[in-house]
């Protein structure tokens, strides 16, 4: 993708609802968002605060960092407010790090498509690092030492490590044994770490350990996370960082502000009031959160069964809401339909089956592979009353929309890898939806 195009996720998504305008009845998978009605009591919030107009602090109004302050530490990250910028999202925080941060990026390979362009967007080079079998969002290590030899080797300088845990696109969760391991390779190499936590309250088991780098090199992780996966409020765009205590640290969060006041100012004054209630984690907003998880890891779930089911490889979901399969095994039979790379697949399932996905090489992957992302949280409803009924369905797989979704997806897959359907032909038989 040109660094110039659009967000391929955006793109998809707004090409979709063209179709769906257009009388198309499509499954779409292809839009990483949460897809659940907003909390009411944070309608509230955003009206007390709508008296907020004055522009305010860059880094964000005191109250605010000290909420985020607090989230952190009761994630075992020792935090004081200083070290915190709120910001409209975390894209514009990763943005701003591009800008300040020295050296070369490395990316575990798939990532989410943000990194990547902004990176080459800052005038770095981008080094792509394949994951290990277990999950996603972390460099697999002896490949990562591999390619910091070999960039070194060929005059670049790899700098800095961009790790995602819970991971988009694969929906997995990386061990604390492995993100020790990668740490360990960041002292030794001196890579300075982004640790992107946004999906880290959506973990599906709670008991699951969740470990952030920035409990093992404090000194050298900058942590960010947001509001647009945990609690839906991707349109509301409220992201926030942390950086390291002392100097260094300092240095850089007071760079990241003067990048800020160049491009966003401050975060919104009525989404600072929502932010400091919610990073603040009130019961309700627990309660609140523990119900999205476990609805998204309900149906990534079944969506894997799906996925498997149909003959593909894929790793089983245990953190935000995606599923990551590979057609590998079905690479012969999909060449009937013209099937011969993540872009054709992606197209294909468009264009002749209705499913909406996104190819593997819009994430980095290898162009060549049968692999794409599915989001599962656009499962849930096309209405705010669906998806609040599967918000707080004791079996949300039973409820008619979402049930009549997965087997339409179901139905769609089986058609798809079926041998019998030949290029150019008609994509559902007779009988099939």
């Amino acid at each position: 993708m040109s660094s110039r195009s659009v967000s391929p996720n955006l793109a998809l998504d707004q090409l979709v609802a063209r179709r769906r305008a257009e009388g198309a009845a499509i499954v779409h998978l292809g839009f990483g968002e949460s897809r659940l009605p907003v909390f009411r009591p944070l309608v509230s919030r955003l009206l007390e605060g709508a008296s907020r107009n004055a522009y305010g602090p860059v880094a964000g109004s005191a109250e605010a960092r000290a909420a985020v302050a607090g989230y952190f530490t009761r994630r075992r990250m020792p935090t004081d407010a200083d070290q915190t910028v709120l910001a409209p999202g975390s894209k514009p925080l990763l943005m701003a790090l591009q800008l300040v941060l020295p050296g070369d990026v490395l990316l575990a390979r798939p990532s989410w498509v943000t990194y990547a362009p902004q990176a080459r967007l800052a005038g770095k080079q981008v080094f792509g690092v394949p994951i290990p079998d277990e999950c996603g969002g972390v460099p697999e290590p002896e490949a990562l030492r591999e390619t910091i030899r070999s960039a070194r080797a060929a005059g670049h300088n790899p700098r800095i490590l961009v790790l995602t845990t819970p991971d988009n696109p694969t929906g997995t969760v990386a061990s604390p044994a492995l993100v020790r391991e990668l740490c360990e390779i960041a002292e030794s190499e001196d890579l300075l770490i982004l640790s992107d936590e946004i999906y880290r309250d959506i973990v599906h088991d709670p008991w699951r350990p969740v470990l952030s780098p920035a409990e093992v090199v404090p000194d050298r992780t900058i942590v960010l996370t947001g509001l647009s996966k945990s609690i839906a409020l991707g349109g509301w765009r409220i992201g926030a960082a942390r950086f390291p205590s002392g100097p260094w640290g300092e240095r850089i969060r007071d760079e990241v502000l003067a990048v800020a006041s160049e491009i966003w100012s401050t975060l919104a004054g009525p989404m600072q009031a929502v932010a400091e209630y919610v990073f603040a984690e009130p019961p309700e907003v627990v309660r609140r959160i523990a119900a999205d998880t476990r609805l998204h890891g309900v149906v990534a779930n079944a969506v894997h069964e799906i996925m498997v089911g149909a003959g593909a490889l894929c790793r089983p979901p245990t953190g935000g809401f995606y599923v990551y399969p590979d057609f590998e095994p079905l690479r012969e039979r999909l060449d009937w339909h013209g099937v011969t790379d993540s872009a054709s697949l992606q197209r294909v399932l468009l264009d002749d089956f209705g499913v909406a996905v996104l190819g593997g090489h819009h994430l980095g992957d290898d162009p060549g592979a049968l692999r794409f992302r599915a989001a599962t949280s656009m499962l849930y409803g096309q209405t705010a009353e669906q998806r609040e009924a599967a918000l707080y369905a004791e079996r949300p797989l039973s409820l008619p929309h979402i049930r009549d979704e997965l087997d339409l997806l179901e139905e769609k897959l089986s058609v798809f890898v079926s041998s019998g359907v030949t290029k150019g032909a008609a994509a559902f038989p007779a009988g099939v939806r």
